[in-house]
Order: C-alpha cells, then structure tokens, then sequence
C-alpha cells in the first residue's frame, strides 16, 4: 500500500520566498527544507567547510607534499564506480598539477573485486604501467575505498609501500593500518559534513596539499594550480554516488553545474554530455545522475572502468568523444541486460510472498554481477523491502548487491548476520542505503535466513508500508515552464529532494511504450497534460491520486511540460 502525506512547511518562511519573487509552489517546498531565506539558496564556494576540519587532512597533505618533493612513485587505487572514477579523474589532475608523478590502477571487479586487496597491491608492486614508472610505486593512494582493507593495507607494508587512504564508506571496528586515513566517518573526524562522496574527500585533500605546498614556498596565491576547474567532476561524481545533499555537498554541485553551463568542463564531461544528446548549457543535476554517471557506471559494470578514467582525464576533445561513445554504447548493452535480469527476477517473486517478509534475496546463476545492484534497486521501489540480488562470483563464491529502504540500515543489518553467524559472509561494506558483500556460494539459503531474522528482529514492521511525502497539490494554471526553470535552478539531491505534488487526475488516455513505460493523457481542472511513469506496466483507474515531478522535455528542437509519475495512492 502507498500512502500519499504532504509534508508540512513553515508559512511565514514560505510567503518570505514567495516575497522574494520565488514562486509560490517553489517557496513550500522549499520552506519544507528548512530554507527560510532566498539567500540560504546562494550555494557560494566560500560557504564550504574548511579543510582544516577533516581529521587527518592536513597529516595527508605533509604526506603527500614530502613524497613529490622526493619524487616518489605515487599510485592511486580507485573505486570501479563513477564516484570513483571521478576521485580518481581529480587526483591525477590535480596531484600533476602539483608536481606529482602519478598513476592510477582501477581493479577489474570481475578479477580482483572491491577495494584495496592483496591481489591488487601484489599487482601494483610489480609495476603494472604508467607514467608512474614499471617499478614498485612509493605511496599507494585509494580514493573511495580503503577504509575496510585490513589485509590489503598490510600486504602493502609488508612490500614496502606506504599506503594514504581516502574514502568516505563505513568503517569496521578495526582500522588499516595505514600511513594516513582521511574519512569524515573514521572514529573521533569531527568534520560536520559527513556525507563527503569519495570524490569530495579527495578533492579536501588536494586543498589541504595546495595549502602546505604553497607555504612550503612552491607558488603562491597567483601561480598556485586552480582547483575549482575541477569541481565539475566532483559535481558529477557527488551526484551520481546518491550521497545525501547537505548543504557542503550542495555547495560542490552547484559550483560544478555553474562551470558546467558556463563551458567551463574538462573535455570528457563535455563528450559525454554530446554522447548522451543533452545540452551541458541546460545541464542540472539530474542530468549528472541520469544521463552522464550511468554512462561511466556502465564501463565498471561491464568491462573496466579505465574507459571512464581515460575519458576523464584526457584533454583532447576529439579522444573523449570518442571515450564516451563507447561508453555510450555500454550503457545500451547494461540496459538490455538490466531489462533480461529484472524480468528473471520479477517472475520469482509472488507478491503474497513478498508482503509477509522483511526482505528479498534472489539469486540466478546467468546473472551478470556488474548489473545486480541495479535489480536490486528496481525490485526494491517496487515491493518498498531491503533487497539483495547475487551472481555468481569466483572460487564458489557469491557477490551480492543490495539496497535498503528508509529506517532500516543496511550496512549495520549486514554487521549483524556476521556477529550472529561469523563464518556466513566473508567480506562487507557500504551505507545505510547501499552494500555489497561476498559469501561461499553454499551459504546462501542460510543467509536468506539470517538476513530476515536480523532485520525483523531490528525494525519495525510499519516502515514496510510505502508513505510518501509530497509538496502538495497544484493549481492547473501553476503548472507552467517557468516553475519548472525555477526548480530546476536548484540544487536537488538525497535528503534535498526535489519538489514532488500530487493531484487528483483523470486518466484519459494510457498506453505502453517500448513495452515498459506508462504513457498518460491526464485532466486536471479542465486542461489536459502529457504524463508518463517509467517502468510501469500495470493500467490505472479512470481516477486516481498521482505523485509526480513537472519536468521538461526536449524534443525536436522544442521545449514541452510533462508530468513523470512516481507513485500512485492505490
């Protein structure tokens, strides 16, 4: 069941925006996200939280700076997401533009899995490629990842490696033993913004080694390397990480998305935005999450993520289109194997079945793994449960994807099955809302067990019922191009969401396109608008309740309102 409730905002903050020229649908919604003022929405760069707060930063900043004055090896470690993929993008440019002789090694997920493991210190110690040299690197550096490699760190010192970690996952209760660690959710980091994607924390610590070298003497405030020109990529990979939006992050995005519209954007960013037929000029920041970073998603999924890095860091525009049709050419292959995998997994589940559980597993031996945590996304919006998909990975092993639901934490839900059976699950990690983990291919129906039980056992059952706070309702005549421009002026996000109304319509027409999508003629007061809900198959009452999303679609040269539909009061 779906229960539809409107959120409730302060009204004298909301008629202050509206007086302040915001409009007025705009001013409620945003008065129900704590903004009181027009000012507050000013999203400056000298808003950010200094560096200075971040632990171990400015440690990592002396790290860093004595290793380039040295001219050591330094070797980045990445994440094969596109978080990752951009932390990696910015610290090869800005560790070189500040001096630094650097590389970077992205692990295959189909050969060596996630993070920082002995295998891939193994592989960087024999001087696998590069600039960096064909000998051993000095300092390994991960970037959005780290924090859980015990064994991989500990290889690493035993080869005679120093390792810098920067990450912004969970950690465990033990800690690598590593050179450095910058995580703003390490034990005792009293860094306020806690929610710093991978390619934030990376982007700090390039500020705090620009600090250090410049008091080393290296430049000055004229000559020092400019490092907004890279805040593009971490718009882009703070966005497509689904991190919650504070207002640091928020800051970091809109600061992007400026130099984005400006024409200011490494020449990859500008590739992809060609290769996906948007124009950056328009650019906001649900392009970033839905049409530039499944993009570079889609080279970490399927094959390698080095096509991603590649498109990121190279300066020659006519390289990066071309990087980015091949990415662009991915992401169809992961799209038509995401639709097979998500009608495997829809035919095993019973919906009486799935109404009685706390959570879904599902498991197919065919299944690709680059492409099971995006089932498990789908089949959780769609039954509102914890879910996990697996496929099979190497050795008898099992690599699972999962997504969780508000109010239930998946990460410590994972922490719990261990504690409760040690021996069920060998390696996990991530967030409340995200985590992957890797289990004998035997333990599996166990693990069906033990998931349950840890989750029923620490939630309670009303968080299984779908409630979905809206904006309110709108007048026909408030649904105009403009509210739209003014919302996608914005910065929306996780824990920022975009404005979403409900209405009560009537359907006039719906059909199904391309087999999955529900297109609707819908009247509202007499005027009838363009609808559509994404992967929607099922028809609605002539009647009904619609939450949706006034958005703009581009077609043919032209600009058109339509309502994207998310859910239904059914």
């Amino acid at each position: 069941m779906t229960v539809l409730t409107t959120r409730d905002f302060d009204g004298a903050s909301a008629r202050r925006l509206a007086a302040e020229g915001v409009p007025v649908a705009l001013a409620r919604a945003l008065a129900a996200r704590g903004i009181g003022h027009f000012a507050e929405t000013h999203l400056l760069l000298d808003g950010l939280t200094a560096p200075d707060a971040l632990s171990n930063v400015n440690d990592a900043a002396r790290l860093l700076a004595d290793r380039i004055e040295a001219g050591a090896r330094l070797l980045i470690v990445a994440d094969y997401d596109c978080d990752g993929a951009t932390a990696c993008a910015v610290a090869i440019r800005g560790l070189r533009a500040m001096g630094a002789n650097v590389d970077y090694l992205v692990p295959n997920r189909f050969e060596y899995g996630y993070g920082l493991t002995p295998e891939i210190v193994e592989l960087a110690a024999s001087g696998h490629k590069g600039s960096a040299g064909n000998s051993k690197p000095d300092l390994l550096i991960t970037v959005d990842n780290g924090i859980a490699s015990i064994e991989g760190v500990a290889r690493a010192n035993e080869l005679g490696m120093s390792v810098l970690i920067t990450d912004h996952h969970l950690p465990g209760a033990e800690l690598p033993a590593a050179a450095c660690i910058v995580n703003p959710n390490q034990p005792g980091c009293g860094f306020p913004s806690k929610h710093l994607a991978g390619v934030g924390v990376m982007f700090y610590v390039l500020l705090a080694l620009r600090a250090e070298l410049r008091a080393r003497g290296k430049f000055d405030v004229a000559t020092q390397p400019r490092l907004d020109q890279l805040l593009d990529l971490v718009a882009l990979g703070t966005v497509a990480d689904v991190v919650r939006l504070d207002r640091n992050n928020r800051i970091l995005i809109a600061q992007g998305l400026q130099r984005i519209r400006q024409g200011r954007l490494r020449a990859g960013i500008a590739a992809l935005f060609q290769a996906a037929g948007k124009d950056a000029r328009l650019a906001c920041a649900r392009d970033l999450g839905f049409a530039i970073g499944p993009r570079i998603n889609a080279a970490g999924r399927l094959t390698d993520m080095t096509i991603g890095i590649e498109c990121l860091t190279t300066d020659s525009f006519e390289r990066a289109l071309d990087l980015a049709r091949q990415l662009d050419q991915l992401n169809r292959e992961r799209r038509e194997i995401e639709s097979d995998m998500q009608l495997d997994a829809m035919a095993e589940l019973n919906d009486a079945e799935v109404t009685a559980r706390s959570t879904i597993c599902l498991y197919n031996a065919d299944w690709h793994q680059g492409v099971i945590g995006l089932v498990a996304s789908r089949i959780k919006e769609k039954y509102h449960r914890p879910t996990i998909a697996f496929a099979r990975g190497n050795d008898g092993e099992l690599r699972g994807s999962g997504r969780s639901i508000d109010g239930i934490h998946l990460r410590d839900t994972l922490d719990l099955v261990t504690k409760r059976a040690p021996t069920l699950v060998r390696r996990f990690g991530g967030h409340a809302m995200a985590a992957g983990l890797t289990m004998p291919a035997e333990g599996y129906d166990s693990f069906v067990i033990a998931f349950e039980d840890a989750t029923r056992g620490s939630c309670d059952r009303s968080l299984f019922d779908r409630t979905i706070a809206t904006d309110g309702p709108l007048a026909a005549g408030e649904l105009v191009l403009s509210l739209i421009e003014a919302i996608d002026s914005h910065v929306w996000g996780q824990g920022f969401p975009a404005p979403l109304f409900d209405n009560e319509f009537v359907v006039l027409e719906q059909r199904l396109v391309k087999g999955r999508h529900l297109k609707l003629s819908l009247d509202l007061d007499g005027r009838r608008f363009d609808a559509i809900w994404f992967q929607r198959t099922e028809q609605l009452p002539r009647s009904v309740r619609l939450a949706y999303r006034p958005m703009l679609e581009e077609h043919m040269g032209t600009r058109r309102l339509q309502l994207v539909i998310e859910h239904a009061a059914l």
